[in-house]
């Protein structure tokens, strides 16, 4: 069995680095740190009513290191789903839905592009499973790009926005 301890300092060594990934086996268990997330596995769910943004420790140019545990074990030891990009913070789908700009088609647009959005603003709605869930920005800052088109399907972990937060947030 890898030591808690142990396993930190890999992940600390390839963050720091210009590695990608890193496998390695030792006592029978095999360890997988990669900074480019794996394609999310689609699993059945229950439809979830709250919003994810993270915000980057430091910015790097490099998404998070993303934890692949022993194959008998599932959950990761760190979340993966944010980064930054030339200083942008990504928004990413907390679940597997349908991406909706606004309320209604009639409705204006949440946000746009070049807008501003301030914490606890809506960016838009993911629905799963017949609910209609807010997506709430956790920073403030300007709306740099929307990457996904109105009334498209969504991934887990799928990037929705890229935000340019404000000095100091």
């Amino acid at each position: 069995m890898i030591d808690l301890k142990f396993l930190r300092g890999l992940i600390s060594a390839l963050d720091e680095s210009s590695i990608d990934t890193l496998e390695l086996s030792r006592g029978g268990t095999r360890i997988r740190l990669s900074k480019t997330p794996a394609p999310a596995a689609v699993t059945a769910a229950p439809a979830l009513h709250t919003h994810h943004v993270s915000v980057p420790a430091a910015p790097a140019a490099e998404p998070a290191p993303a934890v692949a545990m022993p194959e008998a074990a599932a959950a990761p030891l760190v979340p993966a789903p944010v980064a930054a990009v030339n200083h942008w913070v990504e928004v990413k789908s907390p679940m597997v839905g349908t991406f909706y700009r606004s309320p209604s088609p009639e409705a204006p647009a949440y946000v746009e592009l070049g807008g501003r959005v301030a914490r606890g603003q809506t960016l838009c709605i993911l629905e799963a499973m017949k609910l209609m869930n807010e997506l709430e920005s956790e920073l403030s800052g300007i709306v740099r790009e929307i990457c996904v088109e109105n009334s498209q399907p969504v991934e887990y972990g799928q990037v929705l926005f890229r935000i340019e937060p404000d000095a100091g947030a």
